[in-house]
């Protein structure tokens, strides 16, 4: 099986260097998730347990585990993940979601609004997804089970559009 973990676009160095963690990784692997891909974006980490690849950084020993910075688009590791473990970015949980995989988000305290959390905490409430913490991590792995999730809503374009018609009084 296989888990992917990406902070997107941002820069969410906690989730990145939690995600590599030996707790996390030890979770991971008792689940069963043989491959295990972070997408850092711009996040630090340390790196002297891993080798550079030209594209990727591969742990040492483990060719199953490694980090990359960016690519074009995250749709085929979305598609391919049999979890995924994100930052909790509005772009990232829809793209997720409506490829109805599980899903579990951390929301980045360090962003201004905390608008990750709320979205989250609402998702999470809904039954779409689990929200979990840097440090709560482990146990959210440990813990989750897909089956209860409630599948998110297909996208219906024409509801825009009549709330739309609505909202300038065409309808």
């Amino acid at each position: 099986m296989y888990a992917f973990v990406t902070v997107g676009s941002t820069r969410f160095d906690g989730l990145v260097q939690r995600a590599l963690s030996d707790a996390v990784l030890d979770v991971l692997r008792a689940k069963g998730y043989s491959k295990i891909v972070v997408q850092c974006g711009n996040s630090e980490f340390d790196t002297k347990s891993y080798e550079w690849t030209g594209e990727t950084w591969v742990r040492r020993g483990e060719e199953h585990i490694e980090v990359w910075r960016f690519k074009p688009s995250l749709q085929e590791e979305y598609e391919q993940a049999d979890l995924v473990i994100s930052h909790a970015g509005s772009g990232t949980i829809i793209d997720v979601l409506r490829l109805r995989k599980p899903l579990i988000v951390i929301p980045n305290s360090t962003l201004l609004d905390n608008h990750q959390e709320e979205l989250a905490s609402t998702l999470a409430q809904l039954r779409h997804l689990k929200a979990s913490t840097i440090s709560e991590l482990p146990k959210a792995i440990e813990s989750l089970e897909p089956s209860g999730f409630v599948p998110f809503p297909v996208f219906d374009g024409s509801r825009f559009r009549e709330m739309l018609d609505e909202e300038m009084g065409f309808a």
